[in-house]
């Protein structure tokens, strides 16, 4: 990150709507130059929507944003000039070369003739595409089209980058060497905006947004937010009829929140008095207890208890 830049990106109120549809709901954002922030949160939370108008594609129903010092709303095409993008669905020509495409973006970006092939040796060597640069788009796997995809969108060199659920459907060592090229760029100055789904490439942003139903829940390094009070202790229930347990713990006194993660569940309490009758409490329900350890709080247990409260706070006050 660079010390006394001003910000790459920023979002005031920035909102959405689509008819009666709220799609984004007054977020505010500050990205700072050359910092990687991960847009967390489930499909359907508003990401896709808040990137597309940060990049200038959709105007803003209300609130203001800025990106590399240019106005969304009233200068879209200048910000779309110095960013680069990469939507959720692959975009590049399967019937074209690697190199063909490159130099079809190239073109599309307006890189200056005397650099283009410069630029394109540059993309295919970061991709780690030497070799595979005049073989067909369509044969490559899933993880070499998006490591393409990303040199393309950086030919131009942009301050600002967009990635929109760049590792979906990839496979897990594929997306660890796409986060290497992100921060690679990073080092050299690059702000990056990331959404995923998946919480586990969390850890690799600087700091995390978590959105939900348009709405921004929290933000902060990967540390910060797992240090968040949740206002209890945090267990694991292993061992158990996932379903059962689940819906004999909701209705269990001093119970917080529970929720489903793999083969076990986590568990909220009020404290460990609660934890302790967790065994007794079920056997009585017909569940056997399984084994039961306290944890700390993964970046999934944040959100899931951030959204709750939200919603529990939202309930109180409608009442």
């Amino acid at each position: 990150m660079t010390g006394n830049a001003p910000p790459a990106v920023v979002a005031e109120g920035l909102t959405k709507r689509f008819g009666a549809f709220t799609a984004v709901d007054g977020l505010d954002l500050t990205i700072a130059t050359g910092e990687v922030v991960g847009f967390i949160g489930p499909n359907g939370a508003g990401k896709s929507t808040t990137i597309r108008m940060l990049c200038g594609l959709l105007r803003p129903s209300a609130g203001r944003a800025s990106v590399a010092g240019f106005d969304v709303g009233r200068q879209p095409e200048a910000v779309r000039a110095h960013i680069g993008y990469m939507s959720q669905k692959f975009s590049l020509y399967g019937d074209l070369t690697c190199r063909e495409n490159l130099r079809f973006f190239g073109g599309i970006y307006r890189v200056p003739r005397p650099v283009m092939e410069e630029r394109i040796r540059f993309a295919i060597a970061m991709a780690g595409l030497e070799g595979r640069e005049d073989r067909l788009v369509s044969t490559l796997a899933g993880g070499w089209k998006q490591r393409l995809a990303l040199g393309c969108a950086i030919l131009h060199r942009p301050p600002v980058l967009f990635l929109d659920e760049p590792t979906s459907g990839v496979e897990p060592e594929a997306r660890r060497r796409f986060w290497d090229l992100i921060h690679t760029l990073a080092a050299g100055g690059v702000t990056i905006l990331v959404s995923t789904h998946y919480m586990d490439e969390a850890e690799y942003c600087n700091r995390i947004a978590l959105i939900d139903a348009g709405r921004l829940v929290a933000m902060g390094s990967p540390g910060e937010l797992r240090g968040l009070d949740l206002g209890g202790a945090l267990f694991e229930l292993g061992g158990v009829a996932a379903g059962a347990a689940l819906a004999a713990l909701r209705e269990m006194p001093g119970v917080i929140e529970a929720a489903i993660f793999g083969d076990r569940l986590h568990v909220l309490v009020r404290d460990a008095a609660t934890a302790e009758r967790m065994g007794p409490f079920l056997k009585r329900r017909a569940v056997e207890p399984g084994a039961l350890r306290p944890i700390a709080p993964s970046l999934e247990d944040v959100f899931v208890r951030l959204v709750a409260r939200r919603s529990e706070e939202e309930e109180g006050g409608g009442a």
